[in-house]
Protein backbone atom coordinates (compact mmCIF):
# COMPACT_ATOMS: atom_id res chain seq x y z
CA UNK A 1 0.00 0.00 0.00
CA UNK A 2 2.92 2.37 0.67
CA UNK A 3 4.05 2.04 -2.93
CA UNK A 4 0.52 2.81 -4.12
CA UNK A 5 0.41 5.96 -1.95
CA UNK A 6 3.81 7.06 -3.29
CA UNK A 7 2.54 6.50 -6.84
CA UNK A 8 -0.47 8.72 -6.25
CA UNK A 9 1.57 11.50 -4.61
CA UNK A 10 4.71 11.37 -6.77
CA UNK A 11 3.42 13.34 -9.77
CA UNK A 12 5.86 11.77 -12.21
CA UNK A 13 4.83 12.78 -15.73
CA UNK A 14 5.52 9.39 -17.33
CA UNK A 15 3.62 7.48 -14.65
CA UNK A 16 0.70 9.86 -14.98
CA UNK A 17 0.72 9.53 -18.77
CA UNK A 18 0.61 5.74 -18.44
CA UNK A 19 -2.20 6.09 -15.90
CA UNK A 20 -4.22 8.28 -18.27
CA UNK A 21 -3.82 5.95 -21.24
CA UNK A 22 -4.54 2.74 -19.36
CA UNK A 23 -7.21 4.45 -17.25
CA UNK A 24 -9.05 5.49 -20.40
CA UNK A 25 -9.15 1.85 -21.46
CA UNK A 26 -10.69 0.84 -18.11
CA UNK A 27 -13.17 3.71 -17.84
CA UNK A 28 -16.20 1.78 -19.01
CA UNK A 29 -15.42 -1.20 -16.78
CA UNK A 30 -14.80 0.95 -13.73
CA UNK A 31 -17.95 3.02 -14.29
CA UNK A 32 -19.98 -0.18 -14.64
CA UNK A 33 -18.56 -1.55 -11.38
CA UNK A 34 -19.28 1.67 -9.51
CA UNK A 35 -22.81 2.08 -10.90
CA UNK A 36 -23.73 -1.60 -10.94
CA UNK A 37 -22.13 -2.87 -7.73
CA UNK A 38 -20.92 -0.11 -5.39
CA UNK A 39 -23.88 2.26 -5.73
CA UNK A 40 -26.46 -0.46 -4.96
CA UNK A 41 -24.36 -1.64 -1.99
CA UNK A 42 -24.32 1.89 -0.61
CA UNK A 43 -28.06 2.10 -1.32
CA UNK A 44 -28.60 -1.04 0.74
CA UNK A 45 -27.35 0.85 3.79
CA UNK A 46 -29.11 4.11 2.85
CA UNK A 47 -32.23 5.04 0.99
CA UNK A 48 -30.86 5.48 -2.53
CA UNK A 49 -27.81 4.86 -4.68
CA UNK A 50 -24.61 6.84 -4.27
CA UNK A 51 -25.36 9.26 -7.13
CA UNK A 52 -28.59 10.39 -5.45
CA UNK A 53 -27.07 11.62 -2.19
CA UNK A 54 -27.12 15.41 -1.88
CA UNK A 55 -27.46 18.16 0.66
CA UNK A 56 -29.05 21.60 0.60
CA UNK A 57 -26.75 24.49 1.35
CA UNK A 58 -29.33 27.28 1.64
CA UNK A 59 -32.74 26.48 3.06
CA UNK A 60 -34.80 23.52 1.94
CA UNK A 61 -34.27 22.46 -1.66
CA UNK A 62 -37.47 22.56 -3.69
CA UNK A 63 -37.42 20.67 -6.98
CA UNK A 64 -39.79 21.36 -9.86
CA UNK A 65 -41.50 18.00 -10.55
CA UNK A 66 -41.83 18.70 -14.27
CA UNK A 67 -38.21 19.68 -15.04
CA UNK A 68 -36.35 18.15 -12.09
CA UNK A 69 -34.48 21.42 -11.55
CA UNK A 70 -33.98 22.96 -8.11
CA UNK A 71 -36.13 26.09 -7.82
CA UNK A 72 -35.24 27.02 -4.24
CA UNK A 73 -32.05 26.43 -2.26
CA UNK A 74 -28.61 25.34 -3.40
CA UNK A 75 -28.13 21.59 -3.85
CA UNK A 76 -24.68 20.02 -3.39
CA UNK A 77 -24.41 16.63 -5.11
CA UNK A 78 -21.74 15.07 -2.90
CA UNK A 79 -22.83 11.54 -3.84
CA UNK A 80 -21.73 11.99 -7.45
CA UNK A 81 -18.38 13.38 -6.24
CA UNK A 82 -17.93 10.33 -4.02
CA UNK A 83 -18.85 8.06 -6.93
CA UNK A 84 -16.30 9.77 -9.20
CA UNK A 85 -13.67 9.48 -6.44
CA UNK A 86 -14.31 5.75 -6.14
CA UNK A 87 -14.03 5.42 -9.93
CA UNK A 88 -10.69 7.23 -9.83
CA UNK A 89 -9.32 5.08 -6.99
CA UNK A 90 -10.35 1.86 -8.73
CA UNK A 91 -8.75 3.03 -12.00
CA UNK A 92 -5.58 4.15 -10.23
CA UNK A 93 -5.34 0.82 -8.37
CA UNK A 94 -5.73 -1.17 -11.59
CA UNK A 95 -3.10 0.92 -13.37
CA UNK A 96 -0.69 0.72 -10.44
CA UNK A 97 -1.02 -2.99 -9.69
CA UNK A 98 -1.26 -4.23 -13.29
CA UNK A 99 1.11 -1.84 -15.09
CA UNK A 100 3.35 0.32 -12.91
CA UNK A 101 4.32 -2.22 -10.22
CA UNK A 102 5.20 -5.05 -12.66
CA UNK A 103 7.15 -2.60 -14.83
CA UNK A 104 9.08 -1.31 -11.81
CA UNK A 105 9.94 -4.88 -10.78
CA UNK A 106 11.03 -5.70 -14.33
CA UNK A 107 13.23 -2.59 -14.55
CA UNK A 108 14.78 -3.30 -11.14
CA UNK A 109 15.57 -6.89 -12.16
CA UNK A 110 17.03 -5.66 -15.44
CA UNK A 111 19.19 -3.07 -13.62
CA UNK A 112 20.44 -5.76 -11.21
CA UNK A 113 21.36 -8.02 -14.14
CA UNK A 114 23.17 -5.12 -15.84
CA UNK A 115 25.08 -4.33 -12.63
CA UNK A 116 26.07 -7.98 -12.25
CA UNK A 117 27.21 -8.08 -15.87
CA UNK A 118 29.32 -4.93 -15.36
CA UNK A 119 30.79 -6.47 -12.18
CA UNK A 120 31.86 -9.58 -14.12
CA UNK A 121 33.39 -7.40 -16.85
CA UNK A 122 35.29 -5.38 -14.24
CA UNK A 123 36.54 -8.60 -12.62
CA UNK A 124 37.77 -9.84 -16.00
CA UNK A 125 39.59 -6.56 -16.62
CA UNK A 126 41.21 -6.70 -13.16
CA UNK A 127 42.20 -10.35 -13.78
CA UNK A 128 43.79 -9.42 -17.11
CA UNK A 129 45.70 -6.61 -15.43
CA UNK A 130 46.96 -8.96 -12.71
CA UNK A 131 48.12 -11.53 -15.32
CA UNK A 132 49.95 -8.80 -17.25
CA UNK A 133 51.65 -7.62 -14.04
CA UNK A 134 52.74 -11.21 -13.28
CA UNK A 135 54.17 -11.57 -16.80
CA UNK A 136 56.04 -8.27 -16.41
CA UNK A 137 57.40 -9.31 -13.01
CA UNK A 138 58.52 -12.69 -14.42
CA UNK A 139 60.32 -11.00 -17.32
CA UNK A 140 62.00 -8.53 -14.98
CA UNK A 141 63.18 -11.35 -12.68
CA UNK A 142 64.57 -13.31 -15.67
CA UNK A 143 66.64 -10.30 -16.68
CA UNK A 144 68.17 -10.13 -13.27
CA UNK A 145 65.96 -7.53 -11.68
CA UNK A 146 65.68 -3.86 -12.40
CA UNK A 147 69.43 -3.23 -11.84
CA UNK A 148 70.69 -6.17 -13.91
CA UNK A 149 71.98 -5.21 -17.34
CA UNK A 150 72.93 -1.96 -18.98
CA UNK A 151 69.81 -1.48 -20.96
CA UNK A 152 71.69 -1.96 -24.27
CA UNK A 153 71.35 -5.70 -24.30
CA UNK A 154 69.05 -6.59 -21.40
CA UNK A 155 69.59 -9.84 -19.51
CA UNK A 156 73.17 -10.44 -20.76
CA UNK A 157 75.29 -8.38 -18.37
CA UNK A 158 78.54 -6.38 -19.05
CA UNK A 159 81.01 -9.10 -20.07
CA UNK A 160 80.11 -9.44 -23.74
Amino acid sequence: MEGFKAFLMRGNVIDLAVAVVIGAAFTQIVNSIVKGVINPLVGAFGTKDLEGYSSCLKGPCVTDPKTGEVTEGIRILWGSVLSATLSFLITAAVVYFLVVLPMAKYLAKRAAMQAAKEGVQETLEVSELEVLKEIRDALVSQRGGPAGGTGENPGRGHDQ
